[in-house]
């Protein structure tokens, strides 16, 4: 079949249509699309400041003084004078251990004494004598010798019978333990009745002085030197006298007393490659106890030209590496690579890859490319891409 051909009238008017629409797109279609909007993105200035570094390391407390309380002589426990788990003084009694063979000991060793003091006295008359009568021929110079010597051996008797005599009265003494230190008491490992031998391997009880209290931590070998070398060469600079140590406990609370660092060992532990590290803390609450697992957060420094810029400007490329965007005083986005130390907080310290003054993008990353042409207006922590558009619409309405 063959179509019907249109008439002139209506290819006219079909026509005039086309070219209307044509003119009202003002381009025909296939061309190219409007130019796309200039991208607007949130930077922040980067400025240099000092900042102080901490490292925060695994630790655990341990008493400032400790001591095993053992018994010295044989006995049985007569009684045992404190309450378990309370604060006991140096020189409180403690237990008692029958003394009732000490003391006789001691009673016969004091009879002893007086009985060789008294041979001393005849002895020394003797001597006497005999030296008057050996001036004159009345007895003999070898009578007066022996005098003499009976004399020294007399006087030997009482030193021995002397030291025989405060070996007792130890030995007696010892027959009362009394606490060595001051501190919390623990529990008793034996009740009245017990026997107890001289030195024994177990002990009665043990008392911890928990005010101050030590926080043992450890930190590799590898780090405490490169924190060395950067004190050196002038990378940090210490803070203070002493180093300060926070205290992060096993609830995550931060302890309210604040450390000092006393002293790290001179050996390195072979197994794991660490040092340990001691640092002293107050603990007049007694809320630290031995044994507790806490986080140390030591002062390393400060570095005085810190870089501190958010977390959320940094991201990592296909090798892992961080990088950033970087807006030009030309408005031009370069791409720059970064050498971060550390987190601090929610933001990175870096130590290259960016400069004083330089305007990093922290909002609008996606929309940024090396080499683009952009606008930038200022970002705040809480600062969105939506408020920085709107920003950004508002100050283009106001230029209009």
């Amino acid at each position: 079949m063959r179509t019907p051909p249109i008439p002139k009238p209506v290819a006219a008017l079909t026509a005039l249509a086309i070219l209307s629409v044509l003119s009202a797109c003002g381009k025909p279609p296939g061309g190219a699309p409007p130019a796309a909007g200039t991208p607007v993105l949130g930077v922040v200035t980067v400025h240099a400041q000092p900042v102080e570094l901490h490292t925060e390391l695994p630790g655990r407390t341990s008493p400032y003084q400790i001591a095993d309380v053992r018994p010295q002589v044989n006995g049985i426990i007569k009684a045992r004078s404190f309450r378990e788990g309370s604060d006991v003084k140096a020189g409180q009694v403690l237990y008692q251990i029958n003394p009732a063979s000490y003391q006789a000991a001691y009673d016969s060793s004091v009879a002893a004494l007086a009985k060789a003091e008294a041979s001393v006295r005849t002895a020394r008359l003797k001597a006497s004598r005999y030296k008057e009568l050996v001036a004159i021929k009345a007895v003999s110079q070898q009578d007066y010798d022996d005098a003499v010597a009976s004399l020294g051996e007399a006087e030997a008797d009482v030193g021995s019978a002397r030291a025989n005599v405060q070996t007792s009265r130890i030995n007696l003494d010892y027959a009362r333990l009394d606490a060595p230190i001051s501190g919390r008491i623990g529990k008793s490992s034996v009740t009245p009745g017990a026997l107890v031998t001289a030195n024994q391997t177990t002990a009665l009880t043990t008392i911890q002085q928990l005010d101050p209290i030590y926080v043992d931590v450890t930190q590799s070998s590898t780090t405490w030197l490169n924190l060395k070398e950067a004190l050196a060469n002038g990378q940090l600079e210490k803070s203070g006298n002493g180093a300060k140590v926070r205290l992060v406990l096993e609830n995550g609370r931060t302890y309210a007393q604040e450390g000092t660092l006393q002293f790290s060992d001179v050996t390195v532990n072979q197994d794991t490659g660490a040092i340990t590290l001691r640092a002293i803390f107050p603990n007049p609450k007694t809320d630290l106890l031995p044994g507790m697992y806490v986080r140390a957060v030591l002062q390393e420094g400060v570095r005085q030209q810190g870089l501190l810029v958010p977390q959320q400007a940094v991201s990592r490329d296909g090798a892992g590496k961080p990088v950033a965007f970087v807006v030009n005083a030309q408005g031009v986005v370069e791409q720059r690579a970064l050498v971060t130390d550390r987190a601090i907080g929610d933001q990175w310290l870096v130590s290259s890859g960016l400069k004083e003054g330089d305007q990093l993008v922290v909002d609008g990353q996606q929309r940024a490319s090396a080499g683009a042409k952009v606008k930038v207006v200022p970002w705040t922590p809480k600062a969105s891409l939506a408020s920085v558009a709107n920003t950004a619409a508002s100050a283009a309405a106001g230029a209009h």
